[in-house]
């Protein structure tokens, strides 16, 4: 039984996980699951989160959370590595990541989004202005400790490989265009960006190519 993941195409959690299987060539079954139609409702996604992604192992034990999921394929399947070996180095990746994942992502999801409107009673061009916000500052912080950094050089966040943090930055960029967040000022994020979309790899983890597309 291969594993199984459960995932919404536009979910940036779920589609870190995707690039993560890709990069290391890992078989799964997909199981798409429509946030906005509230199927993660479904008992196989257990426990009071309901949210995607979940990851179904082949003995079936259920794991959830992005980063605890990048974390076990990277202790399960070390290769290709996901993190670099210099334990300094592993942490800086996982800070990146952890700048987004925890940050930044978090205020601009869909459910805090949907408390936004229907519980405070913020209109759409309020609600959009305080995803902008986050996320501007979110990037801005990546994008310095990227230009900081000796392990950047104009490609991926660590070296000429994409890798763990830029499974997490990528899809955040995608929610940063879905909201309209001027790019031009984050000019290394840019640059990751770019290196990540010309990896057929990485590419084919993309929301547009997976079977739940809309």
């Amino acid at each position: 039984m291969p594993l199984t993941l459960y995932s919404y195409f536009r979910s940036s959690a779920s589609w870190r996980v995707r690039i993560a299987l890709a990069l290391k060539g890992l078989p799964h079954d997909y199981r798409g699951v429509h946030l906005v139609r509230n199927e993660q409702h479904d008992p196989v996604l257990g426990g009071e989160a309901q949210q995607v992604p979940a990851l179904v192992l082949d003995d079936g034990t259920r794991l959830t959370q992005s980063l605890a999921i990048l974390d076990y394929l990277e202790e399960a399947h070390p290769e290709p590595p996901l993190l670099p070996r210099d334990p300094v180095d592993r942490a800086f990746a996982r800070s990146l990541a952890q700048d987004i994942a925890c940050d930044t992502h978090p205020l601009q999801n869909l459910r805090v989004l949907r408390h936004l409107v229907g519980e405070l009673k913020l209109d759409e061009a309020a609600k959009t202005a305080w995803a902008r916000h986050w996320i501007e500052r979110g990037l801005a912080v990546v994008d310095a400790r990227l230009r900081g950094s000796r392990h950047f050089q104009g490609r991926f966040c660590l070296g000429d490989a994409p890798g763990y943090a830029d499974c997490v930055l990528l899809p955040q960029v995608f929610n940063a265009q879905r909201f309209g967040v001027d790019l031009r000022p984050f000019a290394a994020v840019q640059a990751v960006v770019s290196a990540c979309e010309a990896d057929p790899r990485v590419a084919s983890a993309h929301p547009s190519r997976v079977p739940d597309a809309e």
